[in-house]
């Protein structure tokens, strides 16, 4: 299946889903397409914006000017106000710029927090996965832990 945004000529816009690119020349010519508000049988491909994912956890870096103003909708999961995707954005910039002078360390976060916090090895900034119990008992010890806002993907899962 492939889905094209579509177009009358009356500026509505909506989607048609085409067993392939054949199908929709073939719809078209036909005659069999119109527009399900206003029945025009004059339809036409909207422009439509590829959308090529992220890989890892990079994003990206678009000003809000230059977003199409549905893309919050897209972007987060609808009906979320721009201030939030800024904030979100901005946050996951933070985060990304953190983790620069990090050093991940997976599994072994609790057992290197631990040794760290007891002095049997440097302080360094680390970060890694822990299970909820291990991140309380962490907490219980004294040893400051805190859990990354966004996921992060370990370093021999990105390309």
């Amino acid at each position: 299946m492939i889905v094209f945004d579509l177009q009358c000529t009356h500026g509505h816009r909506f989607e048609g889903w085409f067993a392939s690119s054949d199908d929709y020349a073939s719809q078209t010519e036909r005659g069999l397409l119109s527009c399900p508000q206003c029945g025009d049988a004059v339809i036409a491909k909207a422009p439509m914006a590829p959308a090529v994912p992220t890989k890892g956890n990079q994003r990206a870096d678009i000003r809000q000017e230059d977003r199409p103003s549905d893309m919050a909708n897209d972007v987060v999961g609808g009906g979320v106000p721009p201030e939030m995707v800024r904030a979100l954005t901005k946050m996951a910039e933070i985060q990304a710029e953190a983790l620069k002078n990090s050093e991940w360390v997976g599994d072994k976060f609790a057992e290197e927090s631990r040794a760290m916090h007891y002095g049997e090895r440097d302080a360094k900034v680390i970060h890694g996965k822990t299970t909820p119990e291990q991140a309380k008992e962490l907490h219980e010890e004294g040893i400051p832990v805190a859990p990354l806002l966004f996921p992060v993907a370990p370093p021999e899962d990105l390309n």
